[in-house]
C-alpha cells in the first residue's frame, strides 16, 4: 500500500511540475509511473488470488 501512495505522490508531482518540465521528459516520467502501477496493481491481484484459494 505504500507504494501506491508514494507512486500516486510522484505522478502529482509530475503532473505539477508538467508546466515546468519539458513534453518528452514529462511524458516519460508518467509513463514511468503508470508501469509501476500496472504491476503492482498486478501484484496485489495475484496475491489476493492466492490466499482467496488457500
Amino acid at each position: 500500500m505504500l507504494f501506491l501512495v508514494v507512486a500516486l505522490l510522484l505522478l502529482g508531482l509530475v503532473v505539477g511540475a508538467a508546466a515546468y518540465l519539458p513534453w518528452p521528459l514529462t511524458l516519460v516520467l508518467g509513463s514511468l509511473i503508470a508501469v509501476w502501477l500496472v504491476v503492482f496493481a498486478g501484484r496485489e491481484r495475484r496475491r489476493r488470488n492466492r490466499t482467496r484459494r488457500v
